[in-house]
């Protein structure tokens, strides 16, 4: 039998645009003498639909592609796809996550995913009803065991997430191979552990299996493809490239081994910052091209955040379409805006230069006689900061660009940051990445030539809103906060947990702790942020504004 997987970039909601891409991937799937063809999770309306599901319309927009494709694939081919599917019986949620597997131009059979995750980024209980049966599908004398995404995950550790392990009721039945339909989210650990899991779902039950992932962005979610064969005895026989589309076949003859049909040149890299890297790239580049949006601006401060944001900018968007723009005040440095300007001749793009300071006067001599003769503190380097934005989003709705926020998640985190100034923007781009990530990842690109600027790396971080200000006299050292960050907003640990694991002072980590949960309502107000941690601030993390924890 010879099986391909179509590694394809969706659209939520663009049906004739997936349809199309599907149509395409069926057609060459046909031309190369294809028996069964596998798309990702939920591939006709992309993946995450959230309250899209709740349409009527939607859903039966969702009915016409599977009709289509039945039509196009007649008795050429066998298609697995993910669709939603409606639950004829009334009791429990009204759809099913599901995959359509259709022969001879009829849907033959339709499996039900039967894990609905409902942490982290994901709500698929809110909208799916959970499958109850086990079935296996019978074709060309192979019977196929099909899952869909979190179904393979729970691979029985000492405290499983859930109390049935699909992949085990499907093992009973014997079956010759699995198919797998993924929309897996990226995070930096994710391409180590996927292989992990799937292999080890098939040495555990002698099966191979074909495991299809989604690529491409969808607001904050990223999907770095990375799609999976793995043999019976649980070996990796091949694995897509990450962050692209790919179509490629494998033969798997009367003793269920597998062989590469076609070869894609692929180098994939398990290196964090090198998937990191790609994964930002990817997120900015599909936010803009799917919105139908070409053009960003920032604010360019010669700190190392704003620099590694324009880096991103140019690579996702090419240097036509970046403008950077710098707004020195009067506390700002000379090596910031040289710093600046170097930085904009390596990346060769656009800049304007556009001084606060008389904004600044203007708005300080008007507010004064209200300020009640209160010396100068936080709210004056707000208004700095806020002046900016004014000029930002000035030229933002003038010419058609789009903001793009600079904010780094150790900021995010301890808000150190001015809501409706350097917290405004479309697209937080930095925002899951931590000050200590920031350095390396700037190391990282001038691995091999110096492209961002050796002295934004080195000085000292300062936001330049009062004299001679550094971050470090606000925050302790970024060594030291990222780790306890870390601890409590990636592994959920208490102040009790991280003092016994980082052994530091009680006082400074209650003093972080009260930060983090202080600031809350200042990231319900931030732009989508690009995720690319295992613990993102967003969908990912849900903790309520007002709280008392740790304050």
């Amino acid at each position: 039998m010879k099986i391909a997987l179509a590694q394809q970039n969706y659209i939520i909601g663009d049906f004739e645009g997936n349809f199309e891409k599907i149509s395409d991937a069926i057609d060459q799937a046909i031309q190369q003498n294809t028996d069964l063809i596998l798309f990702s999770e939920l591939a006709i309306c992309g993946y995450p639909p959230r309250d899209f599901l709740y349409f009527n319309h939607f859903i039966e927009q969702c009915e016409l592609i599977i009709n289509r494709i039945c039509a196009i694939a007649q008795d050429r081919i066998a298609v697995v796809i993910g669709a939603p599917s409606k639950n004829p019986i009334p009791d429990g949620k009204d759809l099913y996550n599901s995959a359509y597997f259709i022969e001879n131009g009829k849907v033959k059979h339709i499996t039900h995913k039967t894990l609905l995750p409902t942490y982290d980024v994901f709500d698929e209980y809110r909208y799916f009803e959970s499958n109850r049966t086990f079935e296996l599908v019978e074709y060309k004398g192979k019977k196929i065991a099909i899952t869909i995404c979190e179904d393979i995950w729970d691979t029985g550790e000492t405290n499983p997430l859930y109390t049935v392990n699909p992949v085990e009721e499907l093992a009973k039945l014997q079956p010759d191979f699995l198919l797998n339909l993924s929309a897996s989210p990226f995070n930096y650990k994710q391409a180590i552990k996927r292989i992990e899991i799937v292999s080890r779902n098939a040495s555990a039950f002698n099966i191979p299996i074909f495991y299809c992932n989604n690529t491409g962005a969808q607001t904050e979610l990223i999907f770095d493809g990375g799609s999976l064969v793995i043999d019976n005895q649980g070996r990796l026989i091949d694995e897509l490239p990450y962050f692209r589309t790919a179509q490629k076949y494998y033969e798997l003859d009367v003793n269920n081994t597998i062989q590469i049909i076609n070869d894609i040149q692929n180098s994939n890299t398990k290196d964090e910052m090198a998937l990191i890297h790609d994964a930002i790239i990817c997120g900015i580049k599909d936010y803009f091209g799917k919105l139908g949006l070409k053009k960003a601006i920032l604010g360019l401060s010669g700190g190392i955040d704003s620099a590694l944001t324009l880096y991103f900018a140019v690579k996702a968007l090419g240097k036509q379409n970046v403008l950077s723009v710098l707004m020195p005040s009067q506390y700002s440095t000379n090596h910031s805006v040289d710093d600046s300007l170097k930085l904009v001749e390596n990346l060769d793009t656009s800049y304007k230069i556009i001084p606060i300071k008389e904004a600044f006067d203007v708005l300080d001599k008007i507010l004064q006689p209200h300020f009640d003769g209160k010396p100068f503190d936080v709210t004056e380097e707000n208004m700095q900061a806020r002046i900016r934005a004014i000029y930002l989003m000035a030229l933002s709705n003038k010419h058609g660009y789009v903001l793009l926020n600079t904010t780094n998640k150790s900021e995010a985190a301890v808000g150190y940051g001015t809501l409706y100034g350097d917290m405004c923007g479309g697209l937080a781009v930095l925002a899951d990445i931590y000050k200590t990530q920031v350095y390396d990842l700037c190391r990282w690109i001038n691995r091999n030539d110096e492209i961002i600027p050796k002295n934004i790396i080195e000085k000292a971080p300062s936001a330049e809103l009062r004299p001679n200000q550094k971050d470090s006299d606000s925050l302790p050292d970024y060594e030291i906060l990222d780790r306890v960050l870390f601890e409590y907003i990636e592994n959920i640990k208490g102040p009790d947990e991280i003092r016994q694991i980082l052994g530091f002072e009680e006082a400074l980590i209650d003093r972080i702790l009260k930060l983090v949960n202080r600031a809350e309502f200042k990231r319900h107000q931030t732009p989508p942020i690009l995720r690319i941690s295992p613990r993102a601030f967003g969908s990912g993390r849900r903790v309520p504004i007002v709280n008392k924890y740790c304050q």
